[in-house]
């Protein structure tokens, strides 16, 4: 079966944090290259998920995992975040926002499958919010242990946060419109069909 282009890009963004990487450690910045690194470890887990529980994320969600993770690591290394402060900022966060309530969905809907939970369809669009709200207060305390115990500059103040905040709640109610009105229209199984596929089934 003939891969999507999308996919390309996707290896093209891993490929762009590796060298950024490189740049990093040739420059001696272990703590960007320690951010890099998890980076592009994050950017293999939907191959990892698709090997360990036999499924498939759309190529859609490998690419916006990897293009997010390329934006943050090039804001980081290549200095993006301060060059082109707030906007590059605001745009990293809104995308985060939107790449971290798709796979919420993916995730809950999942569950509901398998596990038989039955969640209602105001539960699944609720879940999406508060999963996306709840990476980005993680992202902010990763950010202030690194300024706190590397010296690093990531947070720029309250406003700052509250606005990374804002625009990640932002891109978690895009998505939790988008997936409310799929459930209306859709099964969450007929949408779970269309968003994971089992690798057994030949037609995949």
């Amino acid at each position: 079966m003939k891969r999507p282009a999308g996919r390309y890009l996707a290896y093209l963004f891993q490929f762009l944090i590796a060298v950024n990487i490189l740049i990093a450690l040739s420059f001696g910045e272990y703590s960007q290259v320690f951010t890099g690194v998890i980076g592009l470890f994050l950017t293999l887990v939907p191959a990892i998920a698709t090997h360990k529980w036999s499924i498939t994320l759309p190529w859609q969600v490998n690419l916006l995992i990897a293009f997010l993770l390329y934006l943050h690591v090039a804001g980081e290394i290549q200095g993006y975040y301060l060059l082109y402060y707030p906007y590059y900022d605001k745009i990293a966060h809104l995308i985060a926002g939107i790449t971290v309530s798709i796979l919420a969905f993916v995730i809950v809907l999942l569950l509901d499958r398998f596990s038989r939970l039955n969640l209602s369809r105001w539960m699944i669009v609720g879940f999406i919010i508060i999963a996306a709200m709840a990476m980005e207060g993680f992202w902010e305390i990763y950010e202030w242990l690194f300024d706190t115990f590397l010296g690093t500059n990531l947070q720029h103040g309250l406003d700052d946060t509250m606005l990374d905040m804002i625009f990640v709640l932002i891109g978690s109610i895009i998505v939790a419109l988008v997936g409310n009105r799929r459930l209306q229209e859709f099964s969450k199984e007929e949408i779970t069909d269309g968003l994971v596929i089992a690798e057994e089934d030949p037609t995949g």
